[in-house]
C-alpha cells in the first residue's frame, strides 16, 4: 500500500490531467490540500512536492503554485527552456553544412558540423519530440536565442523516432542561439508531433 502522500499524489495528478485544475491556474495551498483530504500538512507537501519534481506545478514551495503547461506548449513559449523529462537515444555526428545550415549558422558551406539528435520523453517515457542541433567546433555559450514556428509534415527519419507515420503533421521550431557578439552560436530544429 502506498505512503498517504504517494496515494495523495495520484489523486493531485489526476484533477490536473482531468482539467480540474487546468494549465495556468492556481493550485491549492498545502494547507488547503491538506484540510480537504485529511491528511497532514507534511503529506500534502510531500505530494506537492512529487508534482513540482514530476514538471506539473510550477513555482516555490510557501509561495502560490501554478499548474504547467504540457511541456510542448512551454517549448513554443520558452524554447530555450531545459526540457523537464529524461530523454530517449542520443545520435552524435559531424556532418558538412548544407546551404541552409550555412547560412543559419553565418558559416560557409561545406564547412564541418557537430550534429546531435535527441529523442525527448514525456512523463510517461513516450517519445514527446526530437530535437536536432548543429553547431561549429566545441560550441560557445550563448547569451539570447530567437525562434520561429511553421507548420510541416514530418520527415521520416523524424517520425520513425517518433513512432508514427512519415508526413505526419508536426510543429517546427526552429531555434538559433546566440553569443554575446551577436553572432549564431548554435541552431536547432525541434519536432513537435501534433498528436503530443
Amino acid at each position: 500500500m502506498d505512503a498517504p502522500h504517494q496515494q495523495l499524489a495520484a489523486t493531485l495528478r489526476r484533477r490536473i490531467t482531468d482539467g480540474i485544475y487546468p494549465p495556468g491556474s492556481t493550485f491549492p495551498s498545502i494547507r488547503a490540500i491538506a484540510r480537504e483530504h485529511g491528511v497532514g500538512a507534511g503529506a500534502a507537501f510531500l505530494a506537492v512536492d512529487t508534482l513540482r519534481s514530476e514538471g506539473l506545478l510550477e513555482g516555490r514551495p510557501r509561495r502560490r503554485l501554478t499548474v504547467a503547461h504540457p511541456v510542448g506548449v512551454r517549448t513554443l513559449s520558452n524554447a530555450d527552456a531545459p526540457w523537464p523529462h529524461s530523454h530517449g537515444d542520443v545520435e552524435r555526428t559531424r556532418v558538412r553544412a548544407d546551404d541552409d545550415l550555412a547560412a543559419r549558422l553565418g558559416v560557409q558551406p561545406g564547412v564541418a558540423l557537430q550534429r546531435e539528435r535527441v529523442e525527448r520523453l514525456d512523463p510517461d517515457g513516450r517519445p514527446a519530440m526530437v530535437v536536432t542541433t548543429w553547431h561549429r567546433g566545441t560550441g560557445r555559450r550563448h547569451v539570447s536565442y530567437r525562434v520561429t514556428v511553421r507548420t510541416e509534415s514530418m520527415a521520416r527519419l523524424d517520425a520513425d523516432l517518433l513512432g508514427l507515420p512519415a508526413d505526419t503533421p508536426a510543429l517546427i521550431v526552429q531555434r538559433t542561439r546566440y553569443g554575446a557578439d551577436g553572432a549564431p552560436v548554435e541552431v536547432a530544429d525541434l519536432v513537435l508531433p501534433s498528436d503530443r
